[in-house]
């Protein structure tokens, strides 16, 4: 086979990204048990998972709608009748997304970095609407460099797509659960299990300054997302609320951006080859936030509209470590949380 320079250096640039995106080696997912199989899969668009869905006087929140799988999100699930607040880094940009949008849609500005921020944002939220019936936790940062960033003295990532969300779901908890079936999406990644270091939650070094490198650290955070979620799910039981998390799969989106150019052109190459279009990749969190076979179900993972387990060596359900990280999020984010109690409901059996 005759391979053009031009090819060469596209495959070569392909072959430098798949470390960036790798999300499986070594581990193999299997289906969740005592969960409601979907007849959906990888190839299934958010449109089609929300077909004949009515959802008429619900209020989702989306953080991160402005490009990619947000804004899919966000246009699904207000053309399906909800009344979505979309969030981003900027209000003129969040409103740009608005306007690309068929159905009712409100606009707020969010930066994750900045819990003040994240404050001013929930209380927007709470002005808006006595409750809220899905939250998904959808923004998220990837570094493009191999030097640290850090936020008051935490890496960065593990700050913008953890700590944010965990205030932001703690300000907006007792509307979830107020609601007559309150769902926390949390949009993760598979480099939770394939990435993240092997002793899990680096409790000793949330700098990480050993062996420090972005995708480490980005896998670092999206572990801290599904342990989240775990945690919560917990903390909920007995309440109308749950709490799920996902991986989209691999879609070429902005979330490359801070990436050097010709790591994007390795990334949107090798996505295009193997990964998702962005209408499914929003369709697991679509599924996961509207579903009804998923009302009874917290606490689980899915990839491509199923709950699934992962073989092999991971923490994905770590529930001490889960139960820490809990802990440490608390006492980071302290200054900018409440204190609400979640209604119980009385025993509620879950699912699986």
């Amino acid at each position: 086979m005759t391979v053009s320079r031009r090819n060469f250096l596209k495959l070569s640039a392909a072959a430098c990204a798949i470390p960036v995106v790798s999300a499986c080696s070594g581990h193999r997912t299997m289906r969740r048990d005592g969960v409601p199989r979907s007849e959906f899969n990888a190839k299934s668009t958010a449109e089609e998972v929300t077909a004949g869905l009515d959802l008429s006087g619900k209020v989702v929140l989306v953080t991160g709608c402005t490009s990619g799988i947000g804004f899919e999100t966000m246009r699904v699930l207000a053309m399906r009748g909800a009344s979505v607040i979309g969030t981003s880094r900027t209000l003129e940009k969040a409103r740009a997304a608005m306007r690309r949008v068929d159905g009712t849609t409100v606009p707020l500005q969010l930066e994750l970095s900045d819990f003040e921020s994240v404050v001013k944002c929930a209380e927007s939220v709470r002005s808006l609407h006595s409750s809220l019936d899905v939250l998904v936790c959808n923004a998220g940062f990837l570094g493009g460099s191999q030097h640290r960033s850090l936020i008051s003295g935490v890496e960065k990532h593990f700050v913008v797509n953890h700590l944010g969300h965990f205030v932001l779901v703690n300000r907006l908890l007792d509307r979830l659960s107020d609601s007559r079936q309150g769902r926390v999406v949390v949009v993760a990644s598979g480099m939770a299990y394939s990435d993240a270091p092997a002793s899990g939650i680096q409790f000793d070094d949330l700098t990480l300054a050993q062996g420090y490198r972005d995708r480490r650290a980005y896998a670092h955070s999206k572990l801290a997302n599904v342990l989240f979620s775990l945690e919560l799910s917990r903390r909920l039981r007995g309440s109308r609320a749950t709490s799920n998390s996902l991986h989209p799969g691999m879609i070429n989106t902005e979330i490359d951006r801070h990436m050097n150019r010709f790591m994007q052109f390795g990334f949107r190459i090798f996505a295009g080859v193997f990964g998702k279009t962005i209408e499914e990749g929003a369709a697991t969190s679509c599924f996961v936030s509207t579903n009804p076979l998923l009302n009874m179900t917290s606490g689980k993972y899915f990839e491509n509209c199923n709950a699934v387990s992962i073989s092999g060596d991971h923490h994905m359900q770590d529930e001490a470590m889960a139960a820490r990280l809990w802990r440490v999020s608390e006492d980071l984010t302290k200054d900018y949380l409440v204190a609400r109690d979640v209604p119980e409901i009385g025993s509620m059996a879950r699912q699986g």
